[in-house]
Formats: C-alpha cells, sequence, structure tokens
C-alpha cells in the first residue's frame, strides 16, 4: 500500500504577483517545500497544474468569482508555470486539467510529459497540442498502476481546486487525508465550510 502527496495548484497566477492570487501562496510554495523535506514517508509526490486554452466561460472580463474569472494558468504561460519557492525536484509526476473547461479536480487532470513541466521563472513556452497525446493517462490512472491507497492533499485553493480534489479521491476509494496548515483558499468562510464539507465526506482534515 503507497502513499501519495497531491500538490494542488501551487502556480505563479495563484500566487502573489499572478492573476488570481491567494494571499500567502508563495509562503505556501516554501513551507510545502519543507513539508517534502521533513516527511519523506511519501511513495509518490505529484503536482497538478490548471493549464487552460479555451475554458469558455470559465474565463470572463467580468468575473463574478464564482463561477467565473480573469485569465490564469493559461497554457504554456509563465503564469501557469509552478511557483519558483516549490522544490519539485522529488515530483514524480504533473497532471494538467482545464484545457477547454474548468475543471477544478485534480483529477480531471491528465499525465505531463516531463519534458514540458515548467517551474519558476522558465520562460513561457508554446502549449502541447491536446491531440498529440495517445492514450493519455489520468491522475487517477497513475495513482491506481502504482498501488497508491492513500492520499495526502495540500496546496491552492482550500474553497475550490483542493476541495473538488479531495472530493474526487475520497469517492474514488483512496483514504484521503487534508493537511489544513498546507492549504490557503480564496476566502477564508468559504474555505471552512470546505473544510467542513470535507471532513463529513469521510476526508481527514487534520
Amino acid at each position: 500500500m503507497a502513499k501519495a502527496l497531491i500538490i494542488v495548484d501551487v502556480q505563479n497566477d495563484f500566487c502573489e504577483g499572478g492573476s488570481l492570487p491567494v494571499t500567502g501562496g508563495a509562503e505556501l510554495a516554501g513551507e510545502i517545500t519543507e513539508l517534502i523535506a521533513d516527511a519523506p514517508d511519501f511513495d509518490f509526490i505529484v503536482a497538478t497544474q490548471d493549464w487552460h486554452v479555451d475554458p469558455g466561460s470559465h474565463f470572463s472580463e467580468t468575473p463574478d468569482f464564482v463561477n467565473s474569472w480573469p485569465v490564469h494558468c493559461v497554457a504554456g504561460s509563465k503564469g501557469a508555470a509552478l511557483h519558483r519557492n516549490l522544490d519539485t525536484e522529488d515530483i514524480d509526476a504533473y497532471f494538467r486539467k482545464g484545457k477547454f473547461d474548468a475543471a477544478y479536480s485534480g483529477f480531471d487532470g491528465l499525465l505531463a510529459p516531463e519534458d514540458e513541466v515548467m517551474v519558476g521563472e522558465r520562460e513561457a513556452h508554446e502549449a502541447a497540442n491536446p491531440d498529440d497525446a495517445d492514450s493519455p493517462v489520468s491522475l487517477d490512472d497513475w495513482l491506481r498502476e502504482n498501488d497508491v491507497e492513500d492520499v495526502v492533499i495540500v496546496g491552492l485553493a482550500t474553497d475550490y481546486c483542493v476541495r473538488a480534489t479531495a472530493l474526487d479521491a475520497v469517492n474514488a476509494g483512496y483514504n484521503t487525508t487534508v493537511l489544513r496548515d498546507y492549504v490557503l483558499g480564496i476566502d477564508d468562510d468559504a474555505s471552512e465550510e470546505a473544510l467542513d464539507e470535507l471532513g463529513d465526506a469521510g476526508v481527514e482534515v487534520k
């Protein structure tokens, strides 16, 4: 039985200086790096990325910040890159989501080719052609292929992508934990409600 750490959307656009920042996101990226260094009991570490090409009404010039948002994490952009404070040395796989829809859950993500993953200050590059992939591998596929039964979730944002990823994980049968000290949300009240909802759904919040 293997355990995986899932790092949700710790990307430049969701940290200070990005188009849709979560307050404290850059600091959280560093804290997750410390968690990885201090907790070597994870068999695997994976990261998810918003990776939008044309997500329809998810992007809006007049966003309501509930169902529509400013343009963010455009595929191939610096904003979509993982934040430089997140040490990616030990990350085993990356899963991109939301090319053509909102896709809040990491379980909507597909495995990214290793040579296309951007972090920190690397220059932007052109997005991969979605038609190039043969037999795309989902996060669920990858976890099951690696005999993962326990998942621990950290990252951004508590009230959206962390919530959706954790709900999908527990509903898929994984023993699911969310680390309260390693997630941050857009709205404090909504984030607390999300954590309560996760606890009611069978996720261990600690």
